[in-house]
């Protein structure tokens, strides 16, 4: 699935005061739009940012806006209203979207965890967005006098970014007759369901002159957080022999050839390469050092329970692993039509996401004893964070 990110940053937002609209007012060395920006192209699931912009702003954003690599980019015009605005984003996303994350322009420290949570919870519903319970006690007034008490059971504070499956908002947009405070809104007019997922006290939506000291504090934290994290890459290479056999065994998944690998394990070459990253980043050694080819109990062994092991080694240390990047060096098999699979089978061994997991193939042009088809050799890298 494709998600592609709607910034909505077509208002004027007049209270924030200063001479420029408030998502061109500088904040942490950017500008507000340039952090929310940059904030949702880091996103590895983030495929396309849709920029919703007033039409007298054009030359602002050009000035103003570092364009965050990595991530297409288009901007579009916005209309007289905020639900005008998101359809004109709606029509600009790419082909092949299936999801799409709606997101004010002023809400400049949107968490990657927070846009895994409204992911997630797509799964289940066609529309999800976060929400903090209030926990606050709630009065009514009038003429500045406390006139009654409101109930604050079920009551929650909307956030952004709201998700939803593309065709489902696109098409309540159509229905809408116009005037909705936000997307779920929109949503809930049209009768589709909307999962509230756990939102983010950073996530704060910049709009009095105040907020913008009390964004520049969370980044200030954010930042002085990342330094004191650690983080720790490792690498890991391994190569085994062709034998005689009828498949193969790569990232755990069987795969019909004309030869089998040979090992004292199962000869999983890919799994070998991605244990050996974790194990270095740990400056744990590698394979050999915790399951020594000479142990009988190895033999034939499913290599999942050297993976495991590093995985779980890494843990007990305090780390997390944040991605996995694994290369197999082959001419045959073709390993294109299962590198989904392996992905797949990775992210359960690991207890990762499939998005923090790659499986990718190459040859070595016919050269060397990868191109001579005598074995399959493999590369890979891990990523472990501890705070």
């Amino acid at each position: 699935m494709t998600v592609a990110a709607i910034v909505v940053a077509a208002g004027r937002g007049t209270r924030a005061g200063g001479q420029t609209p408030k998502q061109y007012q500088p904040l942490g060395g950017k500008t507000v739009l340039g952090c929310t920006l940059a904030a949702l192209a880091a996103h590895p699931r983030v495929a396309q940012l849709v920029v919703v912009l007033h039409p007298d702003d054009a030359d602002l954003f050009t000035a103003m806006i570092d364009v965050p690599e990595g991530c297409a980019l288009r901007c579009v015009t916005g209309g007289a209203t905020r639900d005008a605005s998101v359809r004109a984003g709606l029509d600009a996303v790419a082909p092949g979207t299936t999801r799409v994350l709606i997101h004010d322009a002023a809400r400049p420290l949107v968490a990657a965890a927070l846009i895994d949570r409204v992911l997630a919870g797509l799964d289940r519903a066609p529309g999800a967005a976060p929400a903090l319970a209030v926990t606050d006690a709630l009065w009514r007034g009038a003429d500045g006098a406390v006139a009654g008490l409101q109930d604050r059971a079920g009551l929650f504070r909307a956030q952004t970014p709201q998700g939803f499956a593309l065709d489902a908002i696109v098409a309540a947009h159509a229905a809408h007759p116009g005037g909705a405070a936000d997307d779920v809104a929109v949503a809930l007019a049209a009768g589709l369901d909307v999962a509230i997922v756990e939102g983010d006290e950073d996530n704060i939506k910049i709009t009095l002159p105040g907020d913008f000291a009390r964004a520049e504090a969370l980044l200030a934290r954010r930042g002085e957080a990342r330094k004191s994290m650690d983080i720790r890459l490792g690498n890991g290479f391994d190569v085994h022999r062709f034998r005689d056999g009828d498949h193969v065994v790569l990232c755990g998944v069987r795969v019909p050839h004309i030869h089998a690998l040979d090992g004292h394990s199962d000869a999983d070459v890919g799994m070998h390469a991605i244990t050996d990253a974790i194990y270095g980043a740990l400056a744990e050694g590698d394979i050999g050092r915790h399951f020594p080819p000479s142990d009988p109990r190895w033999k034939g062994a499913a290599s999942d329970i050297f993976l495991r092991h590093a995985v779980d080694l890494a843990a007990a240390r305090g780390f997390t692993i944040s991605n996995v990047d694994c290369t197999l060096v082959c001419e045959l098999p073709k390993i294109g039509p299962h590198a989904t699979a392996m992905q797949a089978e990775l992210a359960r061994i690991m207890g990762l996401t499939d998005d923090r997991i790659s499986v990718k193939a190459t040859t070595s042009e016919r050269l060397g004893f990868t191109g001579r088809g005598e074995g399959i050799a493999a590369l890979a890298t891990a990523t472990l964070l501890a705070p």
